[in-house]
């Protein structure tokens, strides 16, 4: 392990340049307490981390690297594993271009390189954009399928987290009609197990797992479809045989009020927006008088894999990007977290 007594080193992807991924990669890593818990190293592109640092008015220096062992980790300073794959003349924010979905890929592909060869303790990812890399040639739906590629892991879930708040995903970046077909016995019972996992390596050491239904009213006895009798329930059952407290299927409608209550510690659910709908609304906060996010908290962490990967819990933005507004506070809980779980 490359982590000292009390610092992991963070491999943190700058996202797409064109997005604001590299200025709250910059305005996350001037917050002191950052340098208190880990070792933070931007892999992109070291020129479009200065423009970065002068776009959101920071007083800080870029410090470009080759290998993860030559940064200087100190406040002030930001290490960058400078991969030289943008030129800052081709920058284009607020747009699309298969260029920078290249270049941001090329980062995600370096940082999983790195973790998986033991050279940084995990991986923080700023946002892509699912076009970018599509226009670039790589046909991913997004980070979570990346990783999980590159690492050769196929079972493996979505979690995400706002404080005590968090949701794993049977399905994700697939169709509604897909993610219906996607609601199997294993699969339920499988991403169980991985919520399980993970909450353990959380220091909660009697998981509480309620797992939502897919219909309304968990299909009220098959009147409203069949899949939380036939499929889900079954895997609630074999998981609590195996010794896991889980509950299910419970009706979506109620069980994100149950674990705000502090009845459960994580909720199962079944496809994207059941689960971000609600994890959106409780860490997102936006403000119509000012046309500001006040808050953006949250989350992604990839279940399963064989090293440790969080993300910011939001997309690229183009609306706001080079404009020196984008709100850090994402990244900086996902760093907090990863420099946890590295622990």
């Amino acid at each position: 392990m490359t982590k000292n007594a009390t610092r992991p080193l963070l491999g943190i992807t700058m996202g797409d340049p064109g997005g604001i991924g590299p200025e709250i990669c910059v305005k996350a890593l001037s917050e002191r307490d950052i340098y208190a818990i880990c070792r933070p190293l931007i892999i992109g592109d070291a020129a479009i981390m200065v423009d970065a640092v002068k776009i959101s008015h920071l007083d800080l220096e870029i410090h470009a690297c080759e290998r993860p062992a030559d940064g200087h980790y100190v406040l002030g300073t930001v290490d960058v594993l400078d991969l030289k794959n943008m030129p800052l003349n081709r920058l284009r924010h607020k747009q699309v271009t298969a260029e920078q979905g290249k270049a941001s890929f090329e980062c995600v592909v370096k940082a999983i390189e790195l973790a998986l060869d033991k050279r940084i303790d995990a991986m923080v990812t700023a946002p892509i954009n699912k076009a970018a890399i599509n226009a670039a040639g790589y046909h991913y739906a997004g980070h979570t399928e990346i990783c999980a590629k590159f690492t050769g892991i196929r079972d493996y879930s979505m979690m995400l987290a706002e404080g005590n708040f968090r949701v794993a995903h049977v399905s994700t970046h697939v169709s509604l009609r897909e993610a219906c077909d996607r609601v199997k016995k294993d699969r339920v019972r499988k991403v169980i197990d991985l919520a399980h996992q993970t909450l353990l390596r959380l220091g909660i050491t009697l998981p509480r797992i309620a797992v939502a239904g897919l219909n309304p009213h968990c299909g009220e006895g098959g009147l409203f479809g069949t899949e939380d009798d036939a499929e889900i329930a079954p895997a609630v059952a074999d998981a609590r045989r195996a010794g896991i407290n889980v509950d299910g299927p419970l009706p979506a409608d109620t069980v994100f009020s149950k674990m705000i209550g502090g009845m459960y510690d994580l909720v199962v659910v079944m496809y994207h927006d059941q689960g971000h709908i609600p994890t959106k609304t409780v860490g997102f906060k936006y403000d119509d008088k000012t046309g500001t996010w006040g808050s953006m908290a949250g989350v992604n962490i990839t279940l399963g894999l064989p090293i440790i990967r969080t993300s910011v819990d939001h997309g690229t933005a183009f609306g706001k990007a080079g404009e020196g507004r984008a709100n850090s506070q994402s990244m900086v809980e996902a760093i907090r977290l990863a420099a946890r779980l590295a622990l």
